[in-house]
């Protein structure tokens, strides 16, 4: 009984280093999770655009299996288990799953499957890994930040106006449509040849027009801004400084910048 339970404590251990460690094995083991993340949503947007068939009730299935695994384990390795389980993220989480499974049960939940587009907002920790695994990058930290804000937020609204005007809104019959009413909204464009119904439908419009426009300007920003580099001053703590900088600006103090040997 003792080994058994020595045995239960190591795999915990074990799939607790693939999800928080800081090994090979633990970057490729997050890196899958991502792949499986986006090929998920590929396949929710595809299929906003065809009848429902067999082989594609198939897939809602694999899916939803393959997501409650992973939800499993996390639930599984949780130091604080009620509150993961209260979690915004897992109660995502849990809709998608309950989605996916629908058609095993007869029902036709699959417009709720948008809501695993959040997913994406578990993936930023991979932002400081590729970083340094591609050196080109480390440059760019803020400006890919800001694009992956920008990107996440389109998704995330373009999930939510589907989800919620998919058979009751005329205009919005696919996820294409959400998407081009969402990017028509976020630049201020308007168009008005597509329209949300309903107050709930407004009240998306003015968050989808005031934080995408926030986070468009945030994007401007950082593009066109005077280059800067990230290295924190050991005595002051300021982080950003000019590319060819010798001394912190705040404090004087030498700082060491690396390089690439870019001129």
């Amino acid at each position: 009984m003792t080994g058994e339970r020595i045995g239960e404590t190591g795999v915990r251990e074990r799939i607790k280093e693939l999800y928080e460690g800081d090994s090979e094995a633990a970057h490729r083991f997050r890196y899958a999770l991502l792949g499986f993340d986006l090929v998920t949503i590929a396949f929710v947007i595809a299929t906003s655009f065809v009848a429902t068939t067999p082989a594609i009730i198939v897939a809602d299935v694999i899916f939803g299996l393959g997501i409650l695994a992973e939800f499993l384990a996390r639930l599984w390795i949780a130091e604080r288990r009620w509150r993961f389980i209260f979690s915004l993220g897992t109660l995502i989480d849990a809709a998608s799953i309950v989605a996916f499974l629908a058609p095993l049960t007869g029902q036709g939940l699959g417009f709720v499957r948008v809501l695993r587009t959040l997913r994406l907002l578990r993936s930023y920790q991979l932002l400081e890994r590729i970083g340094r695994d591609i050196p080109a990058l480390r440059a760019r930290h803020d400006e890919i930040l800001a694009t992956l804000n920008l990107a996440v937020f389109i998704f995330v609204m373009t999930g939510l106006v589907y989800a919620t005007q998919f058979r009751i809104n005329d205009q919005i019959n696919n996820y294409a449509d959400a998407l081009y009413f969402t990017v028509t909204a976020l630049t201020t464009t308007g168009f008005g040849d597509i329209t949300l119904e309903g107050t709930v439908g407004r009240l998306i419009s003015v968050v989808v027009m005031f934080f995408g426009v926030t986070l468009f300007l945030r994007l401007a920003q950082v593009l066109f801004r005077p280059r800067k580099v990230r290295e924190t001053c050991k005595r002051c703590g300021l982080s950003l400084h000019d590319p060819d900088a010798v001394h912190c600006k705040h404090c004087g103090k030498v700082i060491h910048i690396e390089t690439e040997g870019e001129t």
